[in-house]
Formats: structure tokens, sequence, C-alpha cells
């Protein structure tokens, strides 16, 4: 009997057990579900979120389950999946849910306080959304946190003092906002903290809180482009654990605690560029074997730097341009192995490159310009096949460039003007992704090498200030040069035709063996010619004989056209023409032109519409209207707001998508690289702007002598009130200042290179919003 008990017992406790699971199971089931409802998934992204499904909860997207000590949500990554609407506090009823990630979608409300509710979460991301408002003092509620994500949102205001409650924090993000005002001195508070980001909060005004050096787990402390000011506190080298600091684009003012080189034995990367920063380059910075990145450019820095630098035997990225750095450039970091960006430009430092920079076999970059840089540019230049760009101009280089200084199969910039060099210039052969060379202001002699018209990207050109004689290479006018400068040389005959065309006469002055047309020196046929007995030349007899012929055609012409005229006029009837802008047409031209051919469409209710091609070659559209007689004023005006529609569909319609590797619309790095930067975008949308502002396509040539748009308007700006004949003729003259503003930003935007294009945002802030807005509105209106 006592046994049979034993087993019913068991057996009722394990039923019990089950039913107490399969509650549990279909209440976590329930309530994600619940916070389901409360979302907007317009790609069905949880479309595995189902009662229906076969699958178990535990396996729905973004679900993370534990099994011990029993099965339980404790995750829930919903990132990047397009979602919008409430985060609702139903998801607090998960009880051992840790980890809550809506990072990268739409969610727009303010903070969601409510979800300090849930007892167990310890890290919360809700980055990269359109949360706004203010931090409330409530922050304190999350206890448990871990990780607190708000960056890249609309979040507002002061951060709180009572945010320095959280001591559990490891990671605290509040980059990419709108905070303002000063920064509380609470970090003391937080001693797990391994990550701090504030950077990216234009509107804080605040010193830099010296509590931060007591944080020994630091590892990241980002508060770049933000409003600091005053000096890097000494505290810093209490930061022993950390491996990345980057203080750039503040207003930092002082100088860098002397210590602080030493005391950074993990740091990786060290930035403090852009600021008011003075005194001398930091001591033992390479006290850290594994330093990447080192930037002290644009501040006020002086004296030399260390050989010691060397010893970073890991540096990838040196940069300390725009300071006062002088003495010798330190050689070793020519030779270091891992090297790929070395920026020294606007400083004093001397010294020679040594021919062991070949040594530097990851080397991209190298732009030293504006110092004092003496001795020969060594054949190891050449030796370097990952050198996309060398910038060595304003210093005192001599001798000759050696044979294989552009070997570099990758070259794209090459800058060695205002130098001494002399001698030829070598033939260039092996850099066929060259986009700019200038070596003006040399000595150079010689030739024009012909090779330079079989690089296909060649862009810019300038080999002005020289003693180059000869002629110029006829393949030239094959590129597609925005510059070609080569005044104040001893070159001599024909300038090629296309050069000539549109060419300022500035980028050939100076050299008096030159001719063609526009130029003071024509290439005119001194031979004498042949006269007949009545004094006239050849070509007057031949003129005439032609012009007696035509004369005779023409007569026998105008009877056919009078009968043509006659049946025309019959075909007119009570014809009326209304034109909405000024044309150099008559209605013959348009009713010879409106055929099946120009038509576009089966035509409406009011008629057909036109694209006409007239003999100045420029497109109009023409709507030929009928069944008018009972129609209101407000409906024809209608149907020409849609004329201007059409007119855009059909004649101006642009082709960004093109797969041409030499399209106008990309980049012309895109011919040495595969990675799409902001910088090509920028591009891009500069020569739609183009379009828009000259009214053609940016391929398509007005004329035999023209190229693409870029070349056309480069050229066009260069003369006198050249950028007003750039805009398009239909623009009003009341809207002209507008469009040549926008003009402005165009060519800044389509800069040959890059780090000249402005980025979107300076785009905007660099003229008036409303003005230029309001300017390409109407440029839409006709063209889009």
């Amino acid at each position: 009997m006592a046994t049979t008990c034993t087993y019913t017992f068991a057996l009722c406790l394990s039923l019990a057990f089950l039913i107490l699971g399969s509650s549990a199971s279909s209440t976590e089931a329930d309530i994600l579900l619940s916070f389901k409802d409360s979302i907007q998934d317009p790609k069905n992204s949880l479309s595995s979120w189902s009662n229906s499904s076969n699958a178990h909860y535990c396996n729905w997207t973004g679900i993370t389950c534990s099994t011990s000590p029993s099965l339980t949500v404790t995750s829930l990554n919903l990132q990047s999946l397009n979602l919008s609407g409430e985060i609702s506090y139903s998801i607090c009823d998960l009880t051992n849910l840790a980890l809550l990630n809506l990072a990268d979608n739409f969610f727009n409300q303010p903070i969601p306080l409510h979800l300090s509710q849930c007892g167990s979460l310890e890290s919360l991301n809700v980055s990269n959304n359109l949360i706004w408002g203010p931090i409330p003092d409530q922050i304190s509620q999350f206890q448990s946190l871990r990780v607190l994500d708000f960056s890249k949102n609309h979040i507002e205001g002061r951060i709180p003092e009572s945010i320095g409650s959280l001591v559990k924090l490891q990671v605290l993000n509040l980059g990419s906002n709108l905070l303002s005002g000063s920064v509380p001195a609470v970090f003391v508070n937080f001693t797990e903290l391994v990550v701090l980001d504030l950077s990216q909060n234009l509107y804080l005004m605040s010193g830099v809180p010296s509590d931060i050096g007591r944080l020994g787990k630091l590892e990241q402390l980002l508060l770049q482009s933000s409003g600091f000011y005053g000096q890097i506190p000494d505290s810093f080298v209490g930061l022993q654990s950390l491996t990345i600091l980057d203080l750039s684009q503040n207003n930092l003012s002082g100088v860098i605690p002397q210590t602080l080189g030493s005391s950074f034995k993990n740091l990786v990367s060290f930035d403090v560029s852009q600021n008011k920063l003075l005194g001398s380059f930091p001591n033992d910075i390479c006290s850290a074997p594994g330093l990447k990145n080192l930037g002290l450019h644009t501040n006020f820095f002086n004296g030399s730097i260390p050989d010691s630098i060397s010893e970073c035997s890991n540096l990838e990225r040196f940069q300390v341009q725009n300071n006062g750095f002088s003495g010798d450039f330190p050689g070793g970091l020519w030779t270091l192995s891992k090297i790929k960006l070395i920026r020294a430009e606007n400083n004093r430092f001397s010294g020679a490159i040594p021919d062991s920079m070949s040594m530097a076999a990851q080397l991209e970059q190298v732009q030293i310009d504006n110092n004092s840089f003496t001795g020969k540019i060594p054949p190891g230049l050449g030796l370097v096949k990952s050198l996309y760009r060398f910038s060595a101009s304003l210093n005192g280089l001599y001798g000759e460039l050696p044979p294989n200084f552009c070997d570099s199969p990758v070259m794209s910039i090459i800058n060695l003007s205002h130098n001494s060099l002399s001698g030829q210039i070598p033939e260039m052969k092996k850099c066929r992704k060259l986009v700019s060379l200038s070596l003006a202001n040399n000595s150079l002699t010689g030739e024009i090498p012909p090779s330079l018209a079989d690089l296909p990207v060649l862009t810019y050109l300038d080999l002005s200030d020289n003693n180059l004689t000869g002629s110029i290479p006829e393949g030239l006018q094959n590129l597609k040069l925005a510059l070609f400068n080569v005044s104040f040389n001893q070159l001599s005959g024909e300038v090629p035709p296309a050069l000539v065309s549109g060419l300022p006469a500035s980028f050939l002055e100076g050299n008096p063996r030159l001719c063609g047309p526009g130029l003071p020196k024509p290439c005119s046929d001194d031979l004498p010619r042949h006269r007949n007995s009545f004094g006239l030349s050849s070509l007057a007899c031949a003129l005439i004989s032609i012009a007696f012929g035509l004369g005779i055609l023409l007569v026998a012409a105008g009877f056919f056209v009078f009968n043509r005229s006659t049946k025309w006029k019959s075909e007119m009837g009570s014809w009326h023409s209304v034109f909405f802008y000024p044309l150099r047409v008559t209605e013959h031209d348009l009713v010879m032109g409106m055929d099946e051919k120009s038509a576009l469409g089966n035509g409406g209710a009011f008629g057909r519409v036109y694209t006409i091609c007239l003999p100045s070659g420029e497109l109009v559209a023409v709507k030929k209207l009928v069944n008018i007689g009972n129609q209101s004023p407000k409906a024809l005006n209608s149907r020409i707001y849609a004329l201007d529609r059409i007119v855009g569909e059909a004649a101006f319609q642009t082709t960004v998508a093109s797969e041409s590797a030499f399209s106008c619309y990309n980049a012309p790095e895109c011919g040495y690289t595969k990675k799409a930067t902001e910088q090509m975008d920028v591009y891009s949308f500069g020569v739609v702007l183009l379009e828009l502002i000259a009214g053609r396509q940016a391929d398509r040539a007005e004329s035999a002598d023209c190229g693409d748009i870029l070349k056309w308007v480069r050229r066009k700006i260069n003369i006198t009130n050249g950028a007003v004949q750039v805009l398009d003729s239909k623009i009003s003259n009341s809207s002209q200042q507008e469009m040549l503003a926008a003009l402005d930003i165009a060519t800044r935007c389509t800069s040959v290179l890059p780090e000249k294009r402005p980025s979107m945002l300076e785009s905007h802030q660099s003229t008036s919003v409303s003005s230029v807005e309001n300017s390409c509105f109407r440029l839409i209106l006709v063209h889009s």
C-alpha cells in the first residue's frame, strides 16, 4: 500500500511540473505576441512570431532562451528590422529578460522609462532610432543595467546627475545626440565602466571632468566633436587600461600632460587633432607597442619629433599636419612596415626623403607639402606599389625625376609643384589610374611626354612655369581634362583644336610660339595665292561659280515652296500659338515638327504632346490643344503644368545608374578604388545639381567642341561672365543669384580631389537654405 501511494505521489508531482512548465511557456509566448501587437513591422520581419507557427517561441526571430534552470527568454535582439511603433512595457513581464536590443529602427518616442520595470534587464540598446526629449532624473531606476546605449537619437538637454546612480554600468553611450550644458562630475561612481562615449554632442559646453581619470577599467574614451574646452586633466595618467582616446574636434587648450604617453601601455588610437593644444610632441607615446593611429593635426604644437617614433612598429596612420613642428623629419617613420598614411603638410620640417621608403610596403598616402624638405626624389618611391597619392609641393626638392616615379599601379595624385626639379619629364605608362599631375613651378626641360595621352582618367594636368619645349601632344585633346595649364613655358606649334575650345587663354599664355584660334599668333598659310587676269583669286572664282549654281537651284525651289506654303496655310486655318517663354521659332517650325515620331503617348482629352528639336538644337514641348471650347481656365492650367512634367521625363531624363566605368556621374577615384565613400556620393550629387542648373544632360555635348558637362562648366566659369552662361536660359533673371550660389556648391562637390569636396551638411550650411532650395524647386518643376 505504501509503495502504491509513493508511485501515485510521484506521478502527481510530475504532472504538476508539466502543467506549470506548459503554463509558463504559454505565458512567455503571449507576452511576446502582446509586445508584437504594439509594433509596426512593414517588412514582416517578425512573421515567425505566431501561435500558429510550428516553431517554438525560443526559435522565433531575435529570441534567445536559457535552458537552465528552465526554458525562459533571456535576450530579445530586434536590431535593424525596420520596426516602429511603441516600445511596450509589457516586455518587462519576461522576468528573466537580460538583453533588449532595438537599435537601428524607427521608434519615435521619449526615452522608454517604463523599461526600468524590467528587473533583470542588464543591457538596453535603443541607438539609432528617433528617440527624443531629455534624459529624465528617473534614469536612476535602471539599477541593474550594465550597458546603456542611447546614441544616434535626438535626445536633448543636460545629463542629469542621477545617472551617477547606475554604478554597475560597463558601457555608457550617449554619443551623436543634442545634449547641452556641462557634464556632471559623477563618473567616479562608475568603477566598472569600460566604454564612455559622449561624442558628437555639439551643444555641450563643459570642461573635461577630471574624475574620469579615476576609471581604472576604462578602455575607450570618446569625447570627439563636442563642446569640451579647457585642459586635458593630469588625472588621465590613471587610465591604465585605455586603448582608444579621442578628444578631437573640441576647444581644448594648454599642453598634453608630460607623462601621459608613458602611462598608456595598451593604447591603440590617440587622437587630439583639431583643438588649440600647444607644446611639444608627446614623449614616450610609443611606450604602447600596439599604437596604430596617432592624430595631432591642426593644433599649435612645435618643436621636433623624436626619432623614437620609429619604435611604434605597428603604426598605420601618422597625422601631424597644420602645426609648427620643425627639425629633420624622422627617417625611421619612412621605413615602418605597416605605415599607410603620412600627413605632415604645413609645418617647418627639413631633411630628405630616404630611398629606404621602399620598405614601407603598405604605404598608401604621403602629404608633406609646404615644408622645407630638400634632396632628390628617391627611386624607392616607385617601388611602393600601394601608393596612390604623393604630394610634396612647396618644398626645396631638386634634381631629376626618377624614371619609375609613377610606377605604382594605383597612383592617382602626384603634386610636386613649386620645387626646384630639373631635367625631362619621364615617360609615364604604368600609372594608368593617375587623375591629377602637377609639376608646375619647377625647372623642367624637354618635351611633354606623349604617353600622358594614354592615361585614361587623367583630369588635372598642370605643367606651367617650367622650361618645356616642343609642341603639345595632339592626343591630349582626347582626354577629359578639367584643367590643362602649360602657361609660361617655351612651347611652340599649333595647339590641338579641342584644347583651345573654351580653354582660358591664361592657361596657354607665356608661350609666344604657340599658335591657334584665339591666340595672338594664328596658324596661317603665308604662301602667295594665284590670281587670274581679272585680279581675282582662285578661291574667289570658285565661290562665284558656286553662288551662281545655287541661284539657279533657288529659283527652281521657289516654285515648290510657294505651292507647299499655300497648302500649309490651308491646314493652319485658325491656329493660335501661346509661348510660355521667348523662343526664336515660328508656327511653321512647330507644325512641321509635330509628327508621329515626336509624339508622346496617345494624347488625352485636350490633345497630344510633342517634343520638337528646333533648328537651334533646343528641345521644346508643344501641346496641341483640342476640344477646349467648354473647358475652364483652371483645367487648362493643370494641363499646362502636366506638360512641364512630361517634358522632364522625355527630354531631360538622366542615367545616373550607368554602369560605365567612366560615367560622368562617377567620381574620378572610382577608377582606382572599389570602396564606396561619402565623397563619391557628394560628387554624384554635384553632377546632378549641374544638370539642373545648366538644363542639360551630363554626358551630352552641346557641340563638337564640348565634352561632358564637367569639362564644359569648368571651362566656362574660368572666362569673363562665364558662370552666367552656364545657367539654363529658361531660368528667369530674378533667380540668377540663387542659381550662381547653387553653381558654386555644385563645382565644389565635383572637385577631382575627394578631400576638397564638402560634406552634404557643409553644402547645406554654405549658403542660404531657402534661396538654394527654392531655386532647385523651380528647376525640378521643369526638368524632373
